[in-house]
């Protein structure tokens, strides 16, 4: 009997036992699910979180000052004790120097697009008359508004000249606009505004107006009055704002395009250390790429997807079982269908390759419905989470090839059995 003819029998049964067939493969149905379901679950929280990262720069390195590691000391008698990090206020020898980052750029300049330098000016409260809005001062230089691509509504950028002058001028969001000027972006620009730090007020002109979106880092809040959005600060301004003489306790590297951000990281490390922090007792250089966070927490989430899955396919064994019953089962009810057969010149080969292919078919279909199932759970589970649905191509493929698998495994038995029956003792089967 020829391969499409079992199918045709196959499907044909399915339909005669409609109940049957579907208890039969709620097992398959169930595993393929939600090993479906967790794998696109995974994939498109990695995939979201990778592009994320990514936007914030996959490429760049940050370089900053860490305490010392931790060292062992060896008494006398021998024992050896781990002593922690030396807990000590940084002194102006132990920053980073603006002479420190041109020997850098000075040696690895093929590799290094620039420098993001960033001061910290603290979280304050804009004003104007009774209107307020809470914001986060920072300085930065021009390399760093550059990598934080932000789109401006109204205005200008800080430009070149504001950071060498070190102007009282500053980028503001749509958030604090909307709060002190009635919305009004083009309004705002030229406006001066007063913000409240620690007590004391400093005031600055607005120069520009970006668009705040909530990948920011400010606080977010479900009052829009409450939010709390970055004001962009020419970095020399926000230094002299925190009278900061001493230079950097850390900066970001932005690598040239083609260079490797993980092998780099290692290269800049051990080069500031070697060179200017190989003497200090206290300090050192620590670097870390966004591009190896990436690949870690890829690399975590794709492992406990995994694990997840794997224990979510322990219910397809158990629908294994269950085909391998009702084929049985099956075997039982046809005896005299089996023996006709056999009589009328069937080889063992064909009634074994019937049953085989009877219980492939259940395990496609229950496959399939499983795949339909798991990507409906998957879809609504992403959206209530917020993030979009990236199906898991590789899940839908071992899914299928395990169904296969399945249905080859747990119906060889019982098509070997029906294959060796007795055509006569069939026969006479009631």
């Amino acid at each position: 009997m020829l391969i499409g003819e079992n199918i045709l029998l196959a499907l044909n049964g399915l339909r005669a036992n409609k109940m049957r067939s579907l208890l039969t493969m709620l097992g398959i149905i169930i595993g393929i699910a939600s090993v479906i379901a967790i794998m696109t679950l995974g994939d498109s929280i990695s995939s979201s979180v990778t592009d994320s990262m990514a936007s914030m720069g996959a490429n760049n390195i940050t370089v900053g000052v860490s305490q010392k590691s931790t060292s062992q000391e060896t008494t006398s008698s021998g024992m050896t004790f781990s002593m922690g990090p030396r807990f000590t206020k940084m002194t102006e020898d132990d920053y980073i120097s603006d002479e420190m980052l041109d020997s850098l750029e000075e040696r690895y300049g093929d590799s290094i697009q620039g420098f993001s330098l960033t001061e910290s000016v603290g979280s304050g409260t804009a004003q104007l008359g009774s209107l307020y809005a809470y914001v986060n001062a920072t300085g930065v230089n021009e390399a760093n508004l550059e990598n934080t691509d932000l789109t401006l509504l109204a205005g200008r950028t800080l430009t070149e000249r504001d950071q060498i002058e070190a102007k009282k001028v500053c980028l503001v969001s749509d958030y604090l606009v909307n709060n002190l000027f009635n919305g009004n972006n083009m309004a705002a620009v030229g406006q001066t505004v007063d913000v409240l730090f620690n007590s004391r007020y400093y005031t600055y002109t607005i120069v520009g107006v970006y668009k705040y979106e909530e990948s920011d880092m400010g606080f977010s809040s479900s009052s829009e009055e409450d939010t709390e959005t970055t004001l962009y600060l020419p970095l020399q301004t926000a230094k002299n704002q925190t009278h900061n003489t001493n230079g950097y306790s850390q900066f970001t590297i932005l690598t040239a395009s083609g260079v490797s951000a993980t092998s780099f990281c290692d290269t800049v490390e051990n080069y500031m250390n070697e060179r200017y922090y190989q003497d200090n007792e206290s300090f050192e250089i620590s670097a870390m790429s966004m591009e190896s966070i990436v690949e870690s927490m890829t690399s975590m989430l794709s492992t406990i997807s995994l694990a997840i899955a794997a224990i979510g396919g322990i219910s397809l064994l158990v629908g294994g079982i269950g085909v391998m019953n009702i084929m049985l089962v099956s075997i039982t009810e046809r005896t005299r269908e089996i023996g006709t057969r056999k009589a009328l010149g069937a080889t063992n080969g064909s009634i074994r390759l019937q049953f085989i292919t009877e219980s492939i078919v259940i395990c496609i279909v229950g496959g399939m419905l499983g795949i339909i199932l798991g990507m409906i759970i998957a879809t609504v589970a992403t959206n209530m989470m917020g993030y979009a649905v990236s199906p898991s191509i590789t899940g839908i493929v071992v899914s299928v090839t395990f169904s296969l698998l399945i249905g080859v495994f747990f119906g060889y038995y019982p098509a070997n059995k029906a294959a060796k029956l007795n055509p006569i003792e069939a026969l006479r089967y009631e």
